[in-house]
């Protein structure tokens, strides 16, 4: 499982016989092109492992993922092999309920269609042809059929209706588009009218789907499962088949503003509307999973509606009586999924944690949470019986996969994805401290050695400040904010988990809420202290900070807070104007519980930390990026930014990607963009 020779003389240039000349530091090249494993599936006996592993092509500015298989129980120690063929581009594997076939997705036919290979060998056959794509599947218990979802007018009652309405939509020649109310554009797509619905198609004598597939989610004026990220996690078959609990936000009018998913129970035989299982709780509810019995649903809860980064609880619903329970109110982390136990009395799943991402344990009787696996960054998991399948990742290792006993024992890698190439390049070890910050509360953070570190020597710093603002900097892998892509162009590099990061528990991600300049700030400036009191190796008196989304906003409120801070900075899709944010964003729910409430109501909110009412004090010079789909925050934030310091006479320059959204995803681009932001670190940190 390996880098084609191509891409390996892309990245590193010189080749002498099997091995390169001499290691080289880790940059955006290498970034972009190494192979990147997920989804680790296990067959229904613990038996077999498949894994996907996305390739990247530089040159044509694309990827592809294929799937891999390994034998666990083979005595010899041979790596998996390749199981779909080269030219399959696909996602989402999942086992057949007699482990003899794999399904997946994969467009190879033109449109995203089923498609299932027997383990045994053979080619790939195409289970599904809708005039649709499929969106996400699920296969019910027994096998004889698949819940599907589609993008669909929910007014039509066949899919051929859909398919004909933008048929005839891409022939008309107006292009105007009418909205009576929002979403009217959600992260990087404007709204068609359409929704994500859920479907049951059974599969015919061949294993093929037969007919027309039975719409489930009835009704229903909202996504199954949610845009833009959603996925068949967020819905679950019950055991004997005959139903499916699914998570979804009915809204209304007030949609982009609502954080209310409700689960409901839909029928695959009975002509009845779904019916609501929680309503009761006006927050989010999602990632449904039955017991084995059928009798108790477990799914996650926020309590506070209007929050997207308030705890998710987890929770255990009597079927019969409908009454609840939350399972583990004394654990105060987050609960990222579920998976349950063989037994049925336990259930695994993963949440950030003091930097990191590790996979839980918690008994359902006692709430007790154990830590299984720790370490890094606990990516997708699968439990059978008593084998976990798994991803791992860290500050210097992309992931590749393990599998282990069901206690976190026995742990043994799986796959040795880039194999030729990890160990050619060289990376920055790496360290977890921690100060007081704001109110003389403990904040941790991350420091990463330059490549080619020498004792005694000083080093320029990246300062990088996270987005959210409710996320983490942690131990892992990350394929846009990388801390090794400046470690290997001569950076230190500090990160700061300020208050409002997740994996602290509640009280510190809420702290951030109307504060959004306050003790974030006093946090990165201490943090930033602490780091050169203890790290002898930074040169303060060299550094850069560069952040986006949230660590764009900071970065631009820095620039009038903290003028002398830094030589340079970078604003990557960066807020510039709070009062505006609370109007133009396409999640309004977010800029309304930050603040307090909307524009209108609490005005001096948005005032109060909105980095354009500093301009006036802005000296430090300032890279920004902006992508043009990015509706999360608008281009026009970026372009204000650059603007703001032109006008001014500070230095300044706009990187502007007309077909990127609030990430840089392309390969290219996103060297590009590296390759622009470690200029102009270089550039204003030059001795």
């Amino acid at each position: 499982m390996t880098l084609r020779p191509v891409l390996i003389a892309l990245l590193l240039p010189a080749l002498s016989g099997a091995a390169f000349a001499a290691p080289q530091p880790f940059d955006a090249r290498a970034l972009v092109t190494l192979d990147r494993v997920s989804s680790p599936t296990l067959s229904p006996d613990g038996r077999k492992l498949v894994v996907a592993v996305r390739e990247a092509d530089f040159e044509a500015n694309k990827a592809s993922t294929g799937l891999w298989i390994e034998d666990l129980f083979a005595r010899d120690a041979a790596p998996p092999v390749r199981f779909t063929a080269e030219g399959f581009n696909v996602n989402s594997p999942a086992f057949s309920p007699d482990g003899a076939s794999v399904y997946f997705l994969s467009a190879k036919s033109g449109s995203q269609q089923l498609w299932k290979q027997a383990v045994a060998g053979g080619d790939a056959v195409q289970v599904t042809n809708y005039p649709l794509d499929v969106g996400s599947y699920k296969l019910a218990p027994d096998g004889k059929s698949v819940a599907v979802s589609f993008e669909v007018f929910i007014d039509c009652t066949d899919l051929a209706c859909t398919k004909a309405r933008l048929d005839q939509k891409a022939a008309t020649k107006a292009t105007g588009q009418l909205y009576s109310q929002l979403f009217v554009r959600h992260w990087d797509t404007w709204a068609d009218g359409r929704r994500n619905q859920l479907y049951v198609a059974p599969f015919g004598d061949d294993g093929l789907a037969a007919g027309e597939p039975v719409r489930i989610s009835t009704g229903i004026d909202g996504d199954v499962p949610s845009k833009p990220f959603g996925d068949a996690s967020e819905y679950a078959w019950a055991p004997d088949g005959q139903s499916l609990v699914f998570s979804v936000r009915v809204a209304g009018r007030e949609e982009a503003w609502s954080t209310n998913f409700d689960l409901y129970r839909g029928f695959v035989r009975a002509r009845m509307a779904p019916r609501n299982l929680t309503a009761g709780n006006p927050a989010m509810d999602t990632g449904p999973e039955f017991s084995a019995d059928g009798k108790t649903l477990y799914y996650r809860a926020m309590k506070r509606p209007g929050f997207e980064a308030d705890r998710l609880a987890l929770m255990a619903m009597d079927l019969r009586s409908g009454k609840t329970r939350e399972i583990a109110p004394q654990w105060d982390r987050s609960a990222d999924g579920i998976k349950l136990s063989a037994d049925g009395k336990a259930i695994y799943t993963q949440a950030y944690d003091v930097g990191t991402h590790p996979l839980f344990k918690v008994d359902i009787a006692t709430g007790a949470a154990t830590k299984v696996l720790a370490g890094g960054t606990i990516g997708g998991f699968d439990l059978v019986r008593d084998t976990l399948a798994y991803t791992r990742d860290n500050l210097k290792s992309p992931a590749q996969a393990f599998v282990a006993r069901a206690d976190g024992s026995a742990e043994r890698q799986i796959t040795q994805a880039n194999a030729d190439v990890l160990p050619n390049l060289t990376f920055g070890d790496y360290e977890q401290f921690s100060f007081k910050g704001w109110n003389d509360e403990t904040v941790h953070g991350y420091v990463v050695k330059p490549v080619g570190y020498e004792e005694g020597k000083k080093y320029p710093v990246a300062f990088l400040i996270h987005g959210g603002p409710q996320g983490s900097f942690g131990d892992n892998f990350h394929y846009r904010w990388n801390p090794q892509t400046y470690a290997g162009a001569g950076f230190a590099v500090v990160m700061i988990d300020f208050h409002g990061s997740t994996g602290y528990g509640q009280a510190f991600t809420d702290s951030i809420s109307q504060d959004w300049g306050g003790k974030p700030l006093e946090d990165l400036k201490k943090g930033f202290a602490a780091a050169q009191e203890k790290y002898s190796f930074l040169d303060g008196q060299r550094a850069c900070a560069l952040g986006g989304s949230y660590g764009g906003y900071m970065v631009a409120w820095i620039a009038g807070n903290w003028p002398d801070g830094f030589k340079c900075l970078v604003n990557h899709a960066g807020v510039f104007d709070t009062r505006i944010m609370g109007t133009n964003t396409e999640e309004l729910w977010f800029s309304e519980w930050e603040n307090g409430g909307t524009p209108v109501q609490v005005p001096e909110n948005y005032e109060k930390f909105n980095p354009a009412n500093h301009v006036g004090k802005w000296k430090s010079p300032m890279l920004v990026i902006h992508g043009q789909l990015d509706y999360r925050v608008l281009v026009e934030q970026g372009l204000a930014s650059f603007s703001a310091a032109q006008r001014n006479g500070v230095e300044s320059q706009l990187l502007y990607f007309p077909d990127e959204n609030h990430w840089i995803l392309k390969p290219q681009n996103s060297v590009q963009w590296h390759d622009t932001v470690n200029a102009w670190l270089k550039r204003w940190t030059a001795e």
